[in-house]
Order: C-alpha cells, then structure tokens, then sequence
C-alpha cells in the first residue's frame, strides 16, 4: 500500500534553486519530482543568456549539486569567473538535469497544488493528505500527481512588472505592446539590434537590469548614429543610484553602475527623474509618447524596454494556506529580512525552513519565488534555503536550524550584470546600494 511518505517531493521548476532541492533531497535518500515548465532545464535563466552575472562561478554552484555531478565527469568551472545566463544553463543547470535523469519531467507547467479531497476551507485529515499538484501537458493534455510535500522554485521570470507606477499597466500599455519589451535586449543578436540602433528607446527602472540596458544600448549607440536612450526613474538621482562601484564587494556589480552612469555622462542617455507614467500614447507618425501622472509629456520614443521588477506568480497556489506579507508577497516571517527599503542583498539575515514556513505544512517557497517582489536575492541565499528546507523534510532538525551564510554586503542588488571588463579603476565610486531607502 503507498502511504504518504512514499511519495516524491514535488519540486516546481528546474531553475537554480529547483535542481539543488533535488540534489538535496537525493543526497538524503528523499525522491524528488522537478516539474518543469519548458522544454529543458532553466528555461527562464536561458531567457536572458546573453546577460552576465555579477556572482562568480563559484557563487553559483551549489554543494549537494556538485557532489552528485562528480561521478558523472562534469567539468567545474573557474570558481573565480563570472558566466552568463547561458554559461550557467549550460555548463552547470543542464547537466545537473541530466544527472537527475527522469526525476525531471519537462513541458509540464503547473496549474494547481492543493490537499487531496481538500479544498482551503476543510481541516478535517488536512495535514495526513498527501498534496495534488495538477499539471498542463504540452501536448495539451492533463495529469494529477501526488507528492508528500512541495517545494515551489517557479520564480519571477514569466511575470515582470508593468510600467505603471502603480503596479497596473499604464493606459496604452498593452496598445502599445508591439513596441515595449519587458527584458533586457541582446543586442548581439542582429535582429534585436536592428530594433534598437539608430532609435529613440525610454528604458524604465533603476535596478541593476535597467543599469544593463543603458550599457548595452550605449555601447550600439558608439557604432550606429542617432541610437539614444532616455532613462526614466520614478525617483530622483543621489549618490547612491549607481551602486557601490569599486568599492562593491562584487566587482563585476560595482562596474555594472559605473557603465549606466558612464552611459548618461558620455551623452548616450538622458535621465528623466521623479516621472511615473500615467498613459502611453501613440503619435501621428506611430511613435510613443509617455505621459506623467503630474501631466509632463516626454518626446516621441520609438521603442520601450520595462525593467521595474518581478513579482511572484501565485495563482496556482490559491487552494492553499499561505501566509504571505501584505507588501512583498513573501512568507510573513521572512518579509522584515529582505524588504529592499531597509536591506541591501548583503544585509540579508541567513534564514531557512522556519522563515519559510506556512499554515499549510510541507509547503515552501524558496529561491526568487520566496523573495516575493524584493529585488534583493542572491543564488546562494536559495543554495541555502534549499539546504535548510530538504532537511526540515528529512527530519534532521539540528542541520534544519542550522542556517550560516555569509554575502558581500554593499552595491546594487536584484538583477545580473554584463561584464567581461576589467574591475573599475580606482576612485570610480559611489556609496550605498540600490535597495537602500
């Protein structure tokens, strides 16, 4: 007879954080299921695959991951380098997929997870229920699947922010979604570039994706006349909008500000301040025109790039009992650790299973799913929420609570960098760190 302790623990997404729980649960003798909704492993970290990361490899890495990909004669990368987005996929996320073998299933998206024969509202039997996670087949069929517990590491990808400042769409937006993207353009891609040079393109947001953007674009604008940008914050610009420079803890993040700063110094962009956008609307001759909420109205663009943020896609999870903040979307307990307007990626608090616990036991969110909307998450905060979380699930209390982490603490946080460049000279800096209030 299957009891529920025979059953596998769900893990959705075959992201970084996703393919580590597994490679815990392995290494403690639990099975895992990785539910993934594209067609191989980390599909949304191959999204953006031309984008660097401002971790090294090193960073990057998890421990469980790597022990159970020695024996297979994986290649471990320069510890001390920085890899792309797909560096880090294919060097590292597929073949720690492939070394699961088929505790992976691919294009399987998750459409619910509840108790099985119960719905949020009963408590009879709840907790002895195993969980019913329903998944959505590619070939557009339909399948249950029960597991003993579930961990969600589905992240933020799939659900950026709109550019209205009031986290709804601006009027016009979705009017306009021909020529408004929502990711950071690969401008070695001839295509991509081709949208981009010789334009007028508003890039929205002040993290680290939009710092990537203002470098990318002006470094098209150098080779192809007439490419400009114009970089609308809804704040102001103060010493700390461009990060920590060389004085960041991370390099290759302190020198992804200085390049966006670089970018507005060498006339490639022009920073438009404290401008919320209220409506989008379309000129006589198909430009965008972006109006403010105080009634300014900024010169035609041709393109928009939206980077101001990700936020957590919960809508699956509705049948169960989550307790998350009413701001960050995070789990209740871990919210005042990272909310991005007292904590910089570094000043994180280590935390793990507790932190990360709801009403409905057997349920976590880890990774960037867990951080809700902060943009202040770093690879190895999931490396170890993943470690704490497997052996809460294990039974093995004292290695649960027993939660160490140390991160580098000043510069920009929330988003990746670009650089193969070398570190920014010296008094090339800025203090404080883009989370900051």
């Amino acid at each position: 007879m299957t009891t529920t302790a025979d059953l596998p623990v769900v893990v959705i997404g075959a992201g970084p954080a996703g393919l580590a729980a597994a490679a815990h649960l392995v290494g403690r003798g639990i099975e895992p299921l990785v539910l993934e909704a594209g067609p191989t492993a980390a599909t949304a970290v191959r999204g953006w695959s031309h984008v660097r990361l401002f971790s090294t490899w090193g960073e990057l890495t998890d421990p469980a991951a790597r022990k159970l990909l020695a024996p297979t004669g994986w290649a471990e990368p320069d510890a001390d380098t920085c890899p792309t987005g797909g560096d880090w996929a294919g060097r590292y996320l597929q073949p720690l997929a492939d070394a699961l073998g088929d505790r992976v299933r691919y294009d399987a998206t998750v459409t619910g997870v509840s108790r099985l024969g119960r719905d949020r509202i009963v408590d009879a039997d709840r907790e002895q229920r195993p969980f019913t996670v329903r998944i959505a087949l590619a070939g557009g069929g339909e399948e249950r699947i029960l597991g003993r517990a579930v961990i969600d590491a589905s992240g933020t990808w799939s659900t950026p922010g709109p550019i209205g400042a009031d986290g709804l769409p601006a009027l016009g937006e979705h009017a306009a979604s021909a020529r408004i993207s929502y990711r950071i353009p690969d401008v070695k891609d001839p295509a991509v570039r081709a949208r981009y040079a010789g334009r007028r393109t508003a890039v929205i947001g002040s993290g680290a994706s939009a710092f990537t953007a203002l470098a990318a674009l002006a470094d098209v604008a150098k080779e192809e006349p007439g490419t400009h940008s114009v970089w609308i914050l809804r704040r102001g610009i103060s010493g700390s909008t461009f990060g920590g420079g060389s004085a960041d803890q991370l390099p290759a993040r302190g020198a992804l500000g200085l390049a966006a700063k670089a970018a507005v110094d060498d006339g490639h962009a022009d920073a438009v301040t404290g401008f919320r956008t209220e409506v989008i609307e379309t000129a006589d001759d198909d430009r965008l025109v972006l109006v403010g909420e105080d009634g300014r109205r900024l010169d035609p663009v041709d393109e928009v790039i939206v980077l101001t943020g990700l936020r957590p896609e919960l809508s699956f999870l509705s049948e169960l009992r989550l307790a998350l903040d009413e701001r960050l979307q995070a789990p209740v307990e871990l919210a005042p650790l990272i909310d991005p307007n007292q904590h910089s990626c570094g000043t994180v608090h280590p935390h793990g299973h507790r932190e990360l616990s709801h009403p409905e036991q057997g349920v976590y969110l880890v990774g960037m799913k867990s951080y809700g909307r902060a943009p202040t998450f770093l690879a190895m905060t999931g490396y170890e929420q993943v470690r704490s979380v497997t052996a809460a699930l294990a039974g093995d209390a004292e290695a649960a609570d027993r939660v160490e982490l140390a991160l580098p603490e000043t510069g920009v946080c929330g988003g990746p960098g670009l650089f193969d460049d070398p570190a920014p000279a010296a008094g090339d800096t800025a203090s404080g760190g883009c989370c900051g209030s």
